[in-house]
């Protein structure tokens, strides 16, 4: 992380493009706003979309906006993510989950610096600095056909790649303390503790959900307190302990195994959070997106 900052430092002095790799929940979204606010770009707006969470056809007015009358639903114009972070950055969240169309589509706007609102014929001139971000092997989906290689070449100027939580261990203790005494303030709840023994179990996990995972664990644990020191066993949506680990090894099927673990965590998250879909999609470590689709996948 010592060697993240420190590009953090360089590439924010610049207006190169940022492509952010990393696990989900390892702080891809932090690191932009990180690199937007030692910017001299600063002042202006920083833009966020989640790719992940928009549907095809509603991707291209989402990012360059829309005139009146243009489709069924377009009321009034709309300018759009780009001129709305004009000046500023503009962060493409989940970028693999783009569709070639559209591909080619922002590959166009970024090489020419304009923008073609749906319905209009006028492009508008934007000036921005973009970060892109994703979970997902971008390589690999140029080699599979599933992204464009000319548009990987334009977005990654600067490539970072965030470490996993389980590569970098030594930081839990150190996370769980600010997060702890951030969620406190929040909750206004004084004198709370981790005992030393939750923080080896706690330093001990995987963190597959990674620092948002550890960070909401945390929160659970300060709302639910009855104590000062904080019960991890309350949690309902995770266990600290692997469920893998309970099981002999000749669970006849892991694969099937994996996914009945997934799904029935989702339908516990969501069980907890009443529903919440966003609130569940935090809990788990996943984008909104990326919950959908588990959630078209078993059916819930």
């Amino acid at each position: 992380m010592q060697q993240v900052l420190r590009t953090i430092e360089k590439v924010a002095a610049t207006d190169a493009n940022v492509l952010l790799l990393g696990e989900s929940g390892t702080g891809k979204a932090l690191v932009a706003q990180a690199i937007h606010q030692a910017s001299k770009r600063a002042a202006a707006p920083f833009v966020s979309v989640d790719m992940g969470s928009l549907s095809t056809s509603l991707l291209e007015s989402e990012l360059f906006g829309h005139k009146k009358g243009a489709f069924t639903d377009a009321k009034s114009d709309y300018a759009g993510r780009f001129v709305e972070a004009n000046g500023g950055s503009l962060l493409l969240d989940e970028l693999a989950n783009l569709a070639l169309p559209q591909q080619a589509k922002l590959l166009t706007a970024l090489q020419n610096r304009t923008v073609v609102p749906v319905g209009a014929s006028q492009a508008v001139a934007v000036d921005i600095r973009l970060i892109c971000a994703t979970n997902e092997n971008l390589y690999q989906a140029v080699t599979e056909g599933s992204f464009r290689q000319d548009l990987l070449y334009r977005i990654n100027t600067v490539e970072m790649v965030l470490p996993p939580l389980r590569e970098r261990k030594e930081d839990i203790p150190l996370l769980l303390d600010w997060y702890l005494q951030h969620y406190s303030q929040r909750y206004q709840r004084d004198g709370l503790q981790i005992t030393a023994a939750d923080k080896r179990t706690l330093q001990s996990y995987d963190w597959p959900g990674n620092v948002r995972q550890l960070a909401h664990a945390v929160e659970r644990a300060v709302v639910l307190a009855e104590a000062n020191m904080l019960d991890f066993s309350q949690l309902q949506s995770s266990a600290l302990t692997p469920a893998i680990s309970t099981v002999s090894e000749q669970t006849a099927d892991t694969d099937f195994f994996l996914e009945f673990v997934e799904e029935k965590t989702i339908r516990q998250a969501l069980q907890y959070y009443q529903g919440n879909v966003s609130q569940a999609a935090k809990a788990l470590g996943l984008t909104r997106g990326a919950l959908y689709r588990r959630l078209e996948k078993y059916g819930l």
